[in-house]
């Protein structure tokens, strides 16, 4: 592994007394002295599995499969239509909105439940990029991104710009060229907190600063910072964000995804999907669409009920849970891991390309390596379960709600059981899978 990899002085708050040889007794005193312990009797995993990617996908609740199973069996079975108003499915949008709100630093009227992260982002570009004193100022013809940015931003900033002509064009940067692209040109920027390959993180109030200073605005994107990183929107002046619920929000594969819009803001603003839910008076049944007062005006069709149960049984995991511990046990599992990771395995081609001061790193570790693809298949084989990421990376996530500092020494061990024994050269761990 790279020198640089190696964390400085003081950077394993909860390690610093401990020898850079750890013994799997040293982890288990770490994991008796965790105070967030409890919290892993929240959630099903097996016993045998080491599960290191809940930043890809969040662990099962214990109590999902029943709280879905009551929604199906007793609202719809029984309730059938009448659990629109007796079960309160109506107004989950913004009765969950509400439950991650204190997750993300935002006011309770300002985030609502709706759609996937992909087509929030189209939502809130949209109406950013055509609000009228964006539209009216001719300099401003770019979307500012990062050039690595999670794919699907980029996609669908590339197909609204198409579906509004030749008005704007997408600005793609280098990471570090970022801070500096900010000036009078720039429409909007569209900006991942937490970077889905290295776990790096922006310091998001100093964007913000940057953003305001240019008369311009930013839609973060909080995928791999929700319910794992603290965030502070309103605090750190945010105007627009989105996010999505089956990462470390653990509402399940495919769950809704969530928008927030600060409260001054939600007024002006258009929503280019102008479904029956943001209408003002949906039931009204009027045939002339007039937004929602509110953050209510973004919702679009009809809500997937079954998938907002679910993800409030996620929401339910974080109850009681002080953020600023679940910091804390995140950055200490994912120094662990690096110290583990060179301690171990620092001769065997693996080279960390995620930043190491906490301030800088979100709640996921990735690693080059030449043959990333076949060592990641063969420890999941074992038990041992992240995920790849081209072209080159094996990326291990740590969940604080139910990542033990044991996972890290066992899974560490079973990396590098796999590489020594030339175990992953087996043809079986060559085939590519559809998902990665």
């Amino acid at each position: 592994m790279n020198g640089t990899d190696t964390p400085p002085p003081g950077a394993l708050s909860t390690l610093s007394a401990l020898p850079l040889d750890l013994s799997r007794a040293d982890c288990e005193r770490l994991d008796a002295l965790d105070e967030l312990r409890h919290a892993r009797q929240r959630f099903r995993i097996a016993d045998n599995t080491i599960y290191l990617d809940g930043n890809s996908l969040g662990a099962l609740p214990a109590s999902t499969a029943a709280a879905v199973y009551s929604t199906i069996d007793a609202d719809w079975g029984v309730g059938l239509i009448r659990s629109w108003n007796n079960a309160e499915w109506v107004n989950l949008p913004r009765n969950l909105g509400e439950r991650i709100g204190p997750l993300i630093g935002a006011r309770a009227d300002e985030i609502v439940v709706a759609d996937s992260t992909s087509a929030n982002i189209f939502k809130l570009l949209s109406a950013m990029l055509t609000r009228p004193a964006v539209l009216s100022d001719t300099r401003r013809r770019y979307v500012l991104a990062e050039r690595s940015n999670f794919p699907t931003d980029l996609y669908i900033a590339q197909g609204l710009l198409s579906l509004l002509g030749d008005q704007y064009e997408l600005k793609l940067v280098e990471r570090e060229a970022l801070a500096g692209a900010f000036d009078h040109t720039i429409a909007a920027a569209l900006i991942t907190h937490v970077d889905y390959r290295s776990g790096a993180m922006f310091d998001m109030s100093a964007y913000n600063q940057h953003a305001a200073e240019s008369g311009t605005s930013i839609l973060w994107d909080l995928s791999h910072s929700a319910g794992a990183v603290v965030v502070n929107l309103v605090a750190d002046g945010a105007e627009f964000a989105v996010g999505c619920g089956y990462k470390y929000l653990n509402g399940g594969p495919g769950a809704p995804a969530f928008l927030y819009i600060r409260r001054d803001l939600q007024a002006g603003l258009a929503n280019p999907l102008s479904g029956w839910f943001g209408h003002l008076a949906p039931f009204a049944f009027d045939t002339a669409y007039l937004p929602a007062k509110g953050i209510d005006r973004f919702l679009c069709g009809t809500p997937p009920i079954l998938g907002m149960v679910a993800l409030g049984e996620g929401l339910a995991t974080f109850e009681g849970i002080n953020l600023a511990s679940l910091r804390k046990k995140s950055l200490a599992l994912s120094d662990l891991f690096l110290a583990l990771m060179r301690a171990q395995c620092g001769s065997l081609g693996f080279d960390s390309i995620s930043p190491v001061a906490h301030v800088d790193r979100g709640s996921h570790l990735a690693f080059a390596h030449a043959d990333a693809y076949p060592i990641m298949q063969a420890i999941i084989e074992r038990g041992v379960i992240g995920d790849f990421r081209q072209p080159n990376l094996l990326r291990f996530g740590f969940t604080p709600l139910y990542t033990r500092f044991t996972d890290c020494w066992d899974a560490v061990n079973v990396i590098r059981d796999v590489v020594t024994s030339q175990s992953f050269r087996s043809p079986a761990y060559q085939q590519r899978h559809q998902v990665t």
